[in-house]
């Protein structure tokens, strides 16, 4: 995979992705970076690159020619016209399903603005896709352009050590990861869990992964709507809410079926909701769709019964 970092400021970016991971990455051959100065497109001879708004108001704005001219000369010299990210708080947030979509083009451009941003009519003329690291201003977007491309990097083949690495950290399936231990065996007098020295894979795996939903529970329950749960898991999940005084999205599903019923069908109105829950779990035990799904589809038919 390629990056392009169109940027004022080429040695901040390079220095950068040089170092660790990224940086290995590069030396191998499994990812290619490089840092297109825009000063170098600038037609003024002491390299200006910037100009006062119009209409006024404070600093200064980057001007359309040089963005303009650095993209369509790496145009021409890739003979196409790659997908280009714009760095901007106005953009939408950054996630690890949009660096799982941007990981699968061979081609990738980011422009990195400063000063007061960059000139309307280049963003439009080369097609800029706004994305924002999160609610929060810096002075460019080379640092954002830096996490952007690290992350990116981590899911490309061959970047990471371990194939696996990518697939078992934070935010994969929605959840959190685990957490993590070393030697020595016990620190402070705080052990290693029992189940990590047991070497029974299955055990260590289940644990994992219950530990996952536990943290998501705890520092991200957002996370949760979209989280991707067998029923087993799903069940797991539901006793820790139980704990906290949650109520459980299984029986939340189950009292929306029971609004369902149809009194005429010549079935039981027990046997028409063990018939619902039944297919439920076939779901959630085939990750077909989440419980939030499921939860948010039995909704609206309850609704749309009641009315």
């Amino acid at each position: 995979m390629n990056f392009h970092i169109l940027t004022l400021f080429p040695d901040m970016v390079m220095d950068g992705l040089g170092t660790s991971i990224t940086g290995r990455a590069m030396e191998s051959g499994a990812i290619q970076a490089e840092a297109v100065d825009i000063r170098t497109y600038s037609r003024d001879k002491h390299r200006h690159v910037d100009d006062a708004p119009y209409g006024g108001g404070a600093g200064m704005v980057m001007q359309p020619g040089p963005v303009c001219d650095a993209y369509e000369d790496l145009c021409r010299r890739l003979n196409r016209r790659p997908r280009v990210i714009y760095m901007t708080p106005q953009g939408q947030r950054f996630n690890q399903k949009i660096a799982e979509e941007l990981s699968k083009e061979e081609e990738l451009v980011f422009l990195c603005g400063h000063y007061e941003g960059i000139d309307e009519r280049a963003l439009e003329a080369i097609g800029a896709e706004y994305l924002s690291l999160g609610d929060f201003v810096l002075t460019g977007g080379e640092l954002p352009a830096m996490v952007m491309i690290d992350c990116i990097s981590r899911l490309v083949p061959g970047v990471l050590g371990n194939g696996n690495s990518a697939e078992i950290e934070s935010f994969y399936d929605n959840l959190l990861e685990y957490p993590q231990y070393t030697r020595p065996e016990v620190f402070e007098g705080r052990p290693v869990p029992e189940v990590l020295l047991t070497g029974h894979h299955k055990n260590i795996e289940a644990w994992r992964r219950e530990q996952s939903i536990r943290r998501t529970l705890e520092r991200r329950p957002d996370l949760l709507a979209e989280a991707s749960l067998t029923l087993k898991e799903q069940k797991f999940l539901d006793s820790l809410k139980s704990e906290l005084g949650q109520e459980s999205i299984l029986k939340e599903l189950e009292t929306y079926i029971e609004k369902l019923v149809d009194p005429e069908c010549g079935e039981s109105a027990g046997k028409q909701v063990r018939r619902q829950m039944a297919l439920v779990k076939k779901l959630l035990n085939e990750k077909q769709c989440t419980a939030e799904e499921l939860k948010g589809y039995f909704k609206v038919m309850a609704l749309k019964e009641s009315m």
